[in-house]
């Protein structure tokens, strides 16, 4: 599989509580994971550690760097263990940190001198910060009043070095590890065990992030405040067209004026400049799984813009009761904002192992509200093929089965400006069922050709 070398800023993974002393995070790309995991446990035992503390010999520029990616990587836990998503074995943050260096640098460092380096980094920062805040009137802070100021270095000093560290690693772009596009199909159909949307912020910073702040730790830090929205490459979004929300569900009405709703997948919620980028993945790694002639995905990402393109990974929440009988309604509602005032046109083509089965064509006008443009596709019938596939899917026995099915099933999307026929978005979905038991998930990504 290719990789893709450039530089970008590390994004904390996606993770998933397993009890209370363990957390899984399944998005490292399986190549790292199986590398990681081979190093002898004993190879960064404490009493391994060389002398110097923590000199410049100790923490080379190299070094350095490999630390600062770790840190972006594997979320602060306290005492909890991280379990990689493939080995299952688990291991303190420290531990993964000091394999990861190794990994980048070959070099040795032990869980001592990780441990070591992250205390003298977070004083490092935390002296930096309260000089910053203790000046009235100057520096980033300077619009912050004596109380604001207090509570946050009572935030502040209420943090551990480790969440420190971390949340202040993440405002500054640094080399990140190669993205691996391949891992996306890795397992087809069958051993996808990733199941967890990326949260919006850390939550094991918990209620110890320094909110009072506003601006967050951008602004303790010096950082320019971005001038861009914050959906901005962190959605499906061009500066034309924007999908806000996305849903398809099964309702059924059990009283006069009770309603009992089941949502197979969905988009939505706030976008904050705290979510990460969207990763990108070669467009040629899924293109044959949708049609390939004319307005095909292929055609379609030639012809452009090649910024419109998207592709969505869903698991989707096929654990519902409701009754399989006449009266429960399949839908789709999906709304999308724009500063521009058109009629668009939505092609929805379901496909079976790269051809098209059926499409659906909708069209939707503008309804302005809120100083933008509104269009929304609310409760928009599913077809008769897409009712019969999710019934059929869900009588298969095993996960496992509906998976292999699903390894072979997509939905391509595509959004135009009915006057033009200009594309605004196209989305390409795949899927696979949910094991969450916090219903259905997904992650975007981003289409390139490199």
């Amino acid at each position: 599989m290719e990789t893709n070398g450039n530089s970008r800023s590390p994004q904390p993974l996606p993770y998933t509580m397993h009890g209370t002393d363990a957390v899984r995070i399944p998005g490292l790309a399986a190549d790292i994971s199986q590398q990681i995991a081979k190093y002898d446990s004993s190879e960064f035992d404490d009493d391994k550690e060389v002398q110097g503390g923590d000199a410049e010999g100790v923490w080379a520029p190299e070094i350095e760097q490999s630390f600062q990616e770790a840190l972006a990587i594997y979320p602060p836990c306290g005492r909890r263990k991280i379990i990689l998503s493939d080995e299952g074995k688990m291991y303190g943050r420290n531990e993964l940190i000091a394999r990861y260096i190794k990994l980048r640098t070959g070099k040795t460092r032990t869980r001592k001198q990780v441990s070591s380096h992250i205390q003298v980094l977070a004083r490092r920062k935390l002296r930096e910060i309260q000089a910053k805040l203790k000046v009235p009137g100057q520096g980033p802070t300077s619009y912050l009043d004596a109380a604001q100021r207090e509570k946050a270095l009572q935030s502040m000093q209420q943090m551990s070095s480790a969440q420190i560290v971390s949340a202040t690693a993440n405002m500054h772009p640094r080399m990140a590890p190669p993205v691996t596009y391949g891992g996306f199909w890795q397992h087809p159909g069958l051993g996808q065990t990733q199941d967890v949307k990326p949260f919006a912020q850390n939550p094991f910073l918990g209620e110890k992030t320094p909110t009072s702040l506003g601006m967050g730790m951008s602004a303790l830090t010096g950082a320019t405040q971005p001038t861009s929205p914050a959906w901005q490459g962190r959605s499906i979004a061009t500066q034309k067209l924007r999908l806000v929300e996305f849903s398809a569900f099964v309702e059924q009405q059990r009283e006069p004026e009770t309603y009992n709703k089941h949502l197979f997948v969905q988009i939505g919620g706030p976008v904050t400049y705290s979510d990460p980028l969207l990763e990108p993945v070669d467009v040629r790694q899924i293109q044959d799984k949708f049609p390939e002639k004319k307005e095909g995905l292929k055609d379609l990402y030639e012809k452009g813009p090649q910024d419109a393109f998207f592709l969505v990974k869903f698991w989707a929440d096929l654990n519902t009761n409701i009754s399989e009988d006449t009266g429960a309604f399949y839908g789709v509602t999906s709304t999308y904002e724009s500063p521009e005032n058109m009629t668009i046109q939505c092609s929805t083509k379901v496909c079976s192992f790269g051809k098209q089965v059926v499409e659906k064509v909708e069209t939707e006008y503008a309804r302005f509200e809120g100083g933008r443009f509104l269009y929304k596709l609310h409760r928009s019938p599913m077809c008769e093929y897409m009712i019969n596939f999710i019934l059929k899917l869900k009588h298969l026995p095993e996960k496992y089965m509906m998976n292999s099915v699903l390894e072979n099933f997509t939905i391509l999307q595509v959004i135009t400006n009915r006057d033009t026929g200009e594309t605004l978005l196209c989305t390409a979905y795949v899927f696979e069922v949910s094991t969450s038991d916090h219903g259905a998930q997904h992650h975007i990504y981003k289409l390139v050709k490199e």
